[in-house]
């Protein structure tokens, strides 16, 4: 079997850039395997391996992971068993059949002391368990596997899971108002646009002499910083335009919403890198908070000849 001839496995069945991904495949009639618990669980590395070498796969994306911040505080072995040891699992299974492994990390491997966007060479310090166990497993997937894409992400959103967006628009049916935390920054991330990334990823990662340069650490956020605040309300204004209750959202500091772990004050993350090496740049946030919203409730009226016509043609609050 030839490298153009595997397939891809995509590792984790029911997160929001997995089943980004897996939608995305399905239209474009790529040809991939998806496995989940209980046949393939990071918590048994046996299993994930087991499940790899069945596959044969050319390229292997790790889009499951252990994402309860606050509970890893109360739980770092589950934490670590996850995402440092499952993933380094799935590294090495994958090195193992000559695969190329994509595999997501987070902001929150920074102590967000900074006030400029990190780049990808900047030392890593996180403050908390979730933060920790994402940076070994980054470690751990770089030794495993010398063809490693790891993609730092943040604030990752969707039309569908546990998110900020579908949070902030059931508190504003269930809320007179929302406060919502306003000095931590960060970049809100739309899991399709990830998933369109992988995608775009795929085919080079899958050469068989690719250039080295492909491999390593990137960041990939959607363009634009925010706080948590101003993204609540870009949400709220958007639902509104969209017939959805239009209610105030008030802006809080992180020390007036106490949480068991400690959250970077700036994450921002340069994508420099990412244009640099592969001609790539995800959208603005508030470009995909749009096409999130028009999922979720339907384009507002204004907007929806122009929403047809572009179809046709083509924690934090208290």
């Amino acid at each position: 079997m030839t490298s153009d001839e595997r397939s891809i496995l995509i590792i984790g069945q029911h997160g929001q850039v997995s089943r980004s991904l897996i939608e995305l495949l399905e239209a474009g009639g790529q040809r991939f395997t998806v496995v989940g618990r209980p046949e393939a669980d990071l918590r048994d590395p046996q299993s994930v391996r087991r499940a790899i070498l069945a596959a044969r796969p050319s390229v292997v994306v790790n889009a499951a992971a252990y994402t309860a911040v606050d509970k890893a505080e109360d739980e770092p072995d589950a934490a670590f068993a996850v995402n440092a040891a499952g993933a380094e699992a799935a590294a090495k299974a994958a090195a193992d059949v000559d695969a190329t492994i994509i595999h997501f990390s987070t902001d929150y491997v920074f102590d967000g002391s900074k006030r400029v966007p990190y780049v990808e060479t900047d030392p890593v310090a996180p403050l908390g368990i979730y933060g920790r166990s994402k940076q070994e497993g980054e470690d751990r997937v770089a030794q495993a596997n010398p063809r490693h894409i790891i993609l730092r992400t943040a604030w990752v959103f969707s039309p569908f899971g546990s998110n900020f967006v579908r949070t902030i628009l059931r508190l504003s049916v269930e809320r007179p108002e929302i406060k919502v935390v306003a000095d931590q920054r960060g970049n809100p991330t739309f899991a399709p646009d990830l998933a369109d990334l992988v995608s775009q990823l795929i085919p080079p990662a899958s050469t068989s002499s690719p250039d080295p340069r492909m491999f390593g650490v990137f960041h990939a956020v959607n363009r634009d910083e925010t706080t948590w605040f101003g993204f609540a309300q870009a949400i709220i204004e958007g639902a509104a335009r969209r017939g959805g209750r239009d209610v105030g959202v008030l802006p809080i500091g992180t020390k007036d919403y106490p949480t068991k772990a400690l959250r970077p004050a700036y994450s921002v993350l340069s994508t420099e890198k990412l244009r640099d090496v592969y001609g790539l740049e995800l959208r603005s946030w508030r470009e995909a908070l749009s096409d999130c919203l028009d999922r979720l409730a339907g384009p507002p009226r204004e907007e929806a000849a122009e929403h047809s016509q572009k179809i046709n043609s083509a924690g934090k609050f208290a």
